[in-house]
């Protein structure tokens, strides 16, 4: 099978992933082998890629937002059939038995492992995953259309919740990349007010066509403050920013799996009056599920740059320079 295979971390401008023949992955017990056709681009690649996070397994396939189709059932598997269309997120196992995974909040197991960065992803024409974390993906979409929901759609899900955003409320996203786009949809959809900072004017016009009440610039005065906000750029020196926007009781999350340095903050400008800085921390399985059983709802309709498996370091750099609206996703040959 065709994959792209990083030997060792570096900045995504030396386009460090390389192009490789390998093996077909055999499904071990309960796993599932998936013909991959589609696997998104997402900014958790470009930490893995460039170091921001530790290497955990080098060398390694990146990706993990994959659609494909099930063509091989490991020992024991019997959750899908051959020719189910399936999906594999970032959290790919846990120990299941720890106080985090019994309590329902097994994004916090310290023995998880994670596609694309323990194991190898979806930027190859086959993965492997335990049947147990893998999603069926609803009827509707496009496989292309389906893939950054598996990432970019969940974290920003999850992160909404944490958001804590009461009913009717206004929301201030900041960053409009694919998880943004996202949760903008879902937002829309159940009512509320959505306001959107980002530096790119095309990803202002953007968020302005989706339905954004209001979308600006890092240093342009918002129209009112929001009940919560999600901070989804990799950037510390927005949180402060994103905290003075919010009200009282107000709540901000931080989306990303990597961010740089907070600086200080004043406590009576950016905490008191009960205000709330939250993490998100990957997902649970039942983030996954409910958020593809939104998304077949609204309908959920990822915007989408679609790029061939062999231009993977092209569609890293694309997303790394702010030059794709939406989610970039590659897309496989046809067997």
């Amino acid at each position: 099978m065709l994959a792209q295979r990083l030997e060792r971390q570096a900045p995504i401008e030396t386009r460090p992933l390389r192009a490789i023949t390998l093996r077909r992955p055999e499904p071990g017990p309960g796993q599932v082998r998936i013909r991959v056709t589609a696997c998104g681009v997402c900014r958790t690649d470009l930490h893995v890629i460039e170091g921001d996070l530790r290497a955990a397994n080098l060398p390694l396939v990146p990706g993990h937002q994959v659609v494909g189709v099930v063509d091989a059932l490991g020992a024991g598997a019997s959750r899908y059939r051959p020719g189910d269309r399936v999906g594999i997120a970032w959290l790919r196992g846990t120990c299941g038995a720890c106080g985090y995974c019994t309590a329902g909040r097994e994004n916090l197991c310290g023995d998880s492992a994670y596609t694309g960065y323990h194991r190898h992803g979806g930027y190859a024409e086959a993965a492997v995953v335990r049947e147990d974390f893998a999603y069926a993906i609803p009827a509707g979409f496009e496989d292309a259309e389906a893939a950054p929901l598996l990432c970019a759609g969940i974290i920003g899900y999850r992160a909404l919740k944490r958001a804590d955003l009461p009913p009717g409320g206004r929301l201030l996203l900041v960053g409009f990349g694919s998880s943004a786009h996202v949760v903008l949809q879902i937002a829309r959809h159940r009512g509320h007010e959505v306001y959107v900072v980002t530096r790119g004017p095309g990803h202002q016009a953007l968020a302005r066509r989706m339905g954004a009440a209001w979308a600006g610039g890092p240093s342009d005065r918002l129209p009112g403050l929001a009940h919560s906000a999600i901070v989804f750029a990799p950037a510390g020196e927005t949180v402060p920013a994103a905290l003075e926007a919010v009200g009282p009781g107000g709540t901000v999350a931080l989306a990303g799996i990597h961010m740089s340095a907070i600086p200080s903050l004043d406590y009576e400008k950016h905490i008191f009056h009960e205000k709330r800085l939250q993490s998100v921390e990957a997902n649970t399985r039942g983030d996954g599920r409910e958020l593809l059983e939104v998304a077949g709802e609204i309908p959920i309709r990822p915007r989408v740059t679609r790029f061939p498996l062999a231009e993977a370091n092209e569609a890293l750099i694309a997303l790394k320079s702010g030059k794709l609206d939406g989610s970039g996703v590659l897309v496989m040959r046809r067997w």
